[in-house]
């Protein structure tokens, strides 16, 4: 397994490391969000790396539910910055 898992939150939102830290600080809903972004994101890599076997019906699955994630968490990005403008 490569030392660089793609799509991790830090290298989807590039420019909001510190909302993203803060966010993670102060918000339960927000923090869970993020660690499940993290736990999808690690299978799919693992997946894809072929460290471990899944269908395609499995890996479109957590494909889809890590895209509804980055929705969810890039909408509260989104309202925390409006919210500290």
């Amino acid at each position: 397994m490569s030392a660089h898992t793609p799509h991790e939150l830090h290298d989807e939102f590039p420019n909001d490391a510190e909302a993203l830290h803060r966010l993670k600080l102060e918000n339960a809903h927000f923090a869970r969000l993020a660690e499940r972004h993290h736990e999808v994101n690690r299978e799919i890599h693992r997946i894809e790396s072929e460290i471990e076997a899944a269908s395609d019906e499995r890996i479109e699955a957590l494909k889809k539910e890590r895209l509804h994630l980055l929705d969810e968490i890039a909408a509260m990005l989104d309202q925390q910055s409006e919210a500290t403008a």
